[in-house]
């Protein structure tokens, strides 16, 4: 067993996805030695779009990126022109613009890989180690052990942290919480794509409801437009073709959507289960481990908040650990500030999904007549609690320069 070499504080970050990656980066920031241990063989480049609310904004200001996600994202208002029913019909009005404004709130939407690639990149070369495999997690007096599993055997490394980022169906979180349940399907799927050719510059975005059923969309840089259709399905149902099988449930709504599927390649069409914890975690704490992302609080992405959260836990895990020498403390902070608000944000986005996706009639038209009726300052003010939010500030020295052991390999 060794200990990770450096002069300060060391971690390992269990999983190279943006939660992972994001929380690296933030204790490298403030001077951690981090190592990311991420199974898959190759760095991940695969996904469509993906939307970045102000809060995730203004977290990765905190990690040092914010501009450069800036500069290779598409920006628009949260909502675009507005909802709309299947035929075109308004359902309800765009966000009034001296309201975002007030609040400073706005969409970056980029590839899901430039992010990757964002946050990659800022790390040091030697930090992500890919194709290492995470087979266990033991706690010692003042640290970790972490069991991961390489093309040349078994390997052991200890550190002061372990942060699981491992995802919705999380090995760590089971380990640690046998009683909680693992994710349980929501009930719907989505499918994701990019149209390309297209105007993205003149598409404003926007989000349309049927039966069941969503369509949005949201322009992205380089003439592309990023898009998501969410419909109740059984769950593991696929076909040989999703781009078809989109088609069939959207092709006949109001322009653009069927020419958006159309402007997409057929093989660059996406397509996931959605997955959340039903029964929230005690805490994100156990020992020097620490939850964070799908790993602690699995949401669906009706409210697209699922990496926003991760972006969210990232910041606030390096600047409470960096206000401290004692990782304990910091990881007491981390859990206190950050559970009630994600696990609010996985209650929230469950009981949007049922509300926009019922099927039955007489929900359905009540649905539409609330959403007619109801006042924009209402659901103005749900979008300033979700994304008008600030992440602690970082304190001018970092404590990061405490004495520690450090054996050789």
């Amino acid at each position: 067993m060794a200990w990770l070499p450096g002069t300060g504080r060391s971690a390992v970050v269990v999983g190279g996805g943006i939660g992972g990656l994001a929380a690296a980066l933030g204790l490298h920031r403030t001077g951690w030695q981090v190592t990311v241990l991420e199974r898959a063989p190759e760095p991940r480049e695969t996904g469509a779009g993906i939307s970045l609310l102000t809060n995730a904004q203004r977290a990765l200001d905190l990690l040092g990126v914010g501009d450069e996600v800036r500069r290779r994202g598409a920006v628009m208002r949260p909502g675009g022109e507005g909802l709309r029913l299947p035929s075109g019909r308004r359902l309800q009005p765009p966000a009034d613009p001296e309201f975002l404004r007030a609040h400073d709130l706005c969409l970056i939407v980029l590839p899901r890989p430039e992010l990757h690639a964002v946050l990659r990149t800022a790390l040091p070369d030697d930090a992500l180690r890919t194709g290492a495999e995470v087979t266990g997690v033991a706690d010692l007096p003042d640290g970790a052990e972490v069991v991961h599993r390489t093309a040349t055997g078994r390997r052991t490394v200890c550190a002061d942290l372990v942060v699981a980022a491992d995802g919705a169906f999380s090995q760590i979180r089971r380990a640690r919480w046998p009683q909680v349940p693992p994710p349980v399907y929501s009930g719907h799927s989505v499918w994701r794509g990019i149209a390309e050719g297209v105007d993205g510059a003149a598409e404003p975005g926007g989000s349309t409801w049927g039966r069941g059923l969503e369509f949005g969309r949201m322009p992205l840089a380089r003439r592309r437009v990023y898009w998501f259709a969410v419909a109740n399905t059984p769950e593991r149902l696929r076909f040989a073709d999703e781009r078809a099988e989109v088609a069939r449930l959207f092709g006949r709504w109001h322009h653009p959507v069927p020419e958006l599927i159309a402007a997409t390649p057929a093989d660059r069409v996406l397509r996931h289960d959605v997955y959340e914890l039903a029964e929230p975690l005690p805490s994100y704490v156990s020992g020097r481990v620490a939850m964070l992302g799908d790993a602690a609080h699995a949401m669906t992405s009706d409210l697209g908040q699922g990496a926003c959260q991760a972006l969210e836990d990232a910041a606030v895990l390096c600047a409470t650990l960096a206000a401290t020498s004692d990782v304990p403390t910091g990881l007491a902070h981390y859990d206190e500030q950050r559970r009630p608000r994600s696990q609010g944000m996985v209650e929230a986005s469950h009981r949007m999904g049922e509300f926009k996706l019922t099927e039955r009639r007489w929900p359905l038209l009540r649905r539409n007549a609330r959403l007619r009726r109801s006042p924009t300052t209402t659901t103005q003010q749900g979008l300033a609690d979700v994304g008008d939010w600030h992440p602690p500030a970082l304190p001018s020295t970092p404590l990061g320069e405490v004495t520690r052991r450090v054996e050789g390999n």
